[in-house]
């Protein structure tokens, strides 16, 4: 029976190679993404190196959690599924609002992939042993751990806001990995440590993404910055892809698959039952699942 496996953001970059690496392993992947055009080159480069069911592109626009809720319940209909891979994420240099009216940096790294996999879990469950895979980062150490509202206190400077809705996330990936615990369905957490990608070659570049004391040191910084997403998105990907097909990590739920594609640390904040608490609670409420 055909395999079938989701990848979103899946039409450039990390997400692109992560559908290709998934494919060349006997998966059917169908690539999400807003653009048509951008789908069609997607699937005809996945398609290359395919060697199970045939790659497909969805379109869906996952700042909407309208589009996200029509998009699981389509994929609903077609039976089993055996990976997801939530790998859609987003930077902003300024503070902008989805058509939701939520912050968009917390929609995109996390309501957003938090809401696809909530809405998914009986077609993961029933394509058992399956995996489910969030796309964290690095960022996460530079996260102001406050989540008593979708934004925290202070001024919008994108690189902690985006590190900020990494850390739910993974707060989110840990607790669900422990809630599906035994059900056949593996939860993973995977960082790709960086690449040259739309995203970071266009918002790493403006010192306003980060906090004041940092735009002091801004060419220090944006040396960092360069060197840390300099690789090619192909090495950026083996995380995810590891973290989605390899056999040594059968039902061992609950990990981080760090840039070398091993297994690492997590970091502490994520397991903090207060930030788990409150992520949970604001996620329940902007996008409940009934």
């Amino acid at each position: 029976m055909e395999q079938r496996a989701v990848v979103t953001a899946g039409t450039g970059g990390i997400g692109l190679e992560t559908a290709m690496g998934l494919a060349e392993r006997g998966l059917a992947v169908t690539v999400v993404g807003r653009d048509a055009d951008r789908g069609a080159r997607a699937v005809e480069r996945i398609a290359t190196v395919a060697t199970g069911g045939e790659p497909r592109f969805l379109a869906a626009d996952l700042a909407s959690l309208g589009d996200v809720r029509a998009l699981a319940a389509r994929l609903a209909t077609e039976g089993p599924l055996k990976v997801l891979v939530n790998n859609v994420g987003a930077m902003f240099p300024d503070r902008r609002e989805t058509v939701d009216g939520i912050e968009a940096t917390f929609v995109l790294n996390h309501l957003s992939p938090y809401l696809l996999t909530e809405l998914l879990l009986d077609q993961l469950r029933a394509g058992g042993p399956s995996r489910i895979v969030n796309v964290s980062s690095g960022a996460i150490r530079a996260a102001r751990r406050s989540f008593d509202a979708v934004e925290p206190p202070g001024g919008y400077y994108g690189f902690h806001w985006y590190g900020r809705a990494k850390l739910a996330n993974l707060a989110y990936t840990l607790h669900l990995a422990e809630r599906l615990r035994g059900s056949g369905v593996t939860v993973l957490a995977a960082d790709p440590g960086g690449a040259l990608t739309d995203m970071t070659d266009g918002t790493m570049r403006s010192p306003k993404i980060v906090a004041p004391p940092l735009r002091l040191l801004w060419p220090l910084v944006r040396r960092m910055f360069e060197r840390s997403t300099a690789g090619p998105a192909s090495v950026a990907a083996r995380p995810s892809i590891v973290a989605a097909t390899d056999a040594a990590l059968d039902g061992r739920s609950g990990l981080l698959i760090g840039p070398r594609a091993i297994p690492v640390p997590v970091f502490r904040g994520s397991t903090d039952p207060r930030t788990v608490d409150d992520v949970l609670r604001l996620s329940r409420e902007l996008a409940p699942l009934a």
